[in-house]
């Protein structure tokens, strides 16, 4: 009887914990002239909680049309989660200790043949993401090649730098190492990777 009370008050503030986040979060679409601090204080929320919703590297780049997570309250929204955590932790104490033994003899005597198999497993995954990786290095070489040939100090118009990026973007910092990390997200927030960038520039000649 005391095991059913555990596990029925597990599911239920699991269901409590994922009905709090989906009430909680609220998307928007930017427009023009929108700020994240402009959000934040709309959405009763902070900057940093939309900054970590969003990913994004920088708060104060945003782009018109990009959609946002905001509303949701870390604290609150990690309060259901903790309920949930000690709940799980009161049902893992009440699992029998005979099922407890037996999983630990199983995990001992697993087959070599299965550790084979997941070890083949995590080389052909990092394999995939190394090659996942040389194909963005090659895409964002690509661009770099036909905006400025390369070039940190390349100019045309309002237009500066290896990736061609306006001034605003840049903010004032010409610096090759700002350049790389604001046109990084810059891609990664219009675009989602340096091959769909170049996906679009061969079908629009811009990016």
């Amino acid at each position: 009887m005391e095991m059913k009370k555990v596990v029925t008050g597990a599911a239920a503030l699991s269901g409590l914990a994922i009905f709090a986040q989906t009430a909680n979060a609220d998307e928007v679409v930017v427009q023009a002239g929108d700020t994240v601090s402009e959000l934040a204080l709309k959405y009763n929320t902070t900057i940093e909680a939309i900054q970590q919703a969003n990913k994004l590297q920088n708060p104060d780049l945003i782009f018109v049309g990009q959609r946002l997570e905001v509303g949701s309250n870390s604290a609150t929204a990690s309060q259901p989660q903790q309920q949930t955590q000690a709940t799980q932790s009161q049902a893992q104490v009440a699992q029998p200790a005979q099922q407890q033994t037996q999983q630990a003899q199983t995990q001992t005597t697993q087959p070599a043949q299965q550790q084979q198999s997941q070890q083949s497993q995590q080389q052909t995954q990092s394999t995939t993401t190394t090659s996942s990786s040389d194909a963005e290095a090659s895409a964002k070489a690509w661009i770099a090649n036909v905006e400025s040939g390369g070039s940190y100090t390349a100019q045309n118009g309002q237009y500066y730098g290896k990736y061609q990026l306006t001034s605003s973007y840049l903010g004032g910092d010409y610096s090759p190492a700002n350049q790389e990390r604001v046109a990084d997200n810059y891609v990664a927030n219009r675009y989602g990777s340096w091959q769909a960038a170049k996906s679009f520039w061969l079908a629009n000649g811009w990016y």
